[in-house]
């Protein structure tokens, strides 16, 4: 647990200090829980767009979640090679990779959503069902309203 900032002391609080405080609580715990299953924060993120996506363009993908191209191939491989995901070339548009992913895919993606649940209870236990939800809510607007940014763009090595 984090040592409180003396109250004698006038700190401003910033959104993405404490974005960061929060995504560095939510990331670490889920890296944990994931690496049970062999998954990746990164892995895990394709396969659940994935999952609600099923033969997504391999270029619109790696655009839509602002991942580097040749990243992406990366992390298609990994999914490719443990049978968790699959491509082929779209019909009509022999250049166009498709992306599926695969009936494992899909179980390994449940057991996936009910880990990464479970550290998001843990880290919003402080919250009401109704105060989540807002929050939630209100990200999903912050993030629909930001700047968009370059794919290839990383800060600090994310």
């Amino acid at each position: 647990m984090a040592t409180p900032i003396s109250t004698d002391v006038e700190v401003a609080e910033f959104a993405g200090q404490l974005f960061f405080r929060v995504w560095r609580a939510s990331h670490t715990r889920t890296a944990e829980v994931l690496k049970t299953i062999g998954l990746t924060t990164a892995t895990f993120g394709v396969l659940n767009v994935l999952g609600a996506r099923d033969g997504s363009i391999q270029q619109q993908l790696s655009a839509d979640m602002g991942i580097d191209p040749s990243a992406m191939v990366t992390l298609i491989d990994e999914l490719e090679g443990r049978g968790l995901a699959e491509r082929r070339r779209r019909p009509g548009d022999r250049r166009a990779w498709e992306v599926s992913i695969t009936p494992e895919g899909r179980r390994t993606l449940q057991r996936a959503k009910q880990l990464a649940a479970q550290v998001e209870a843990e880290l919003l236990g402080g919250l009401t069902a109704a105060e989540r939800a807002q929050l939630l809510a209100l990200l999903r607007r912050v993030v629909d309203s930001a700047p968009p940014q370059p794919a290839w763009r990383s800060e600090e090595g994310d």
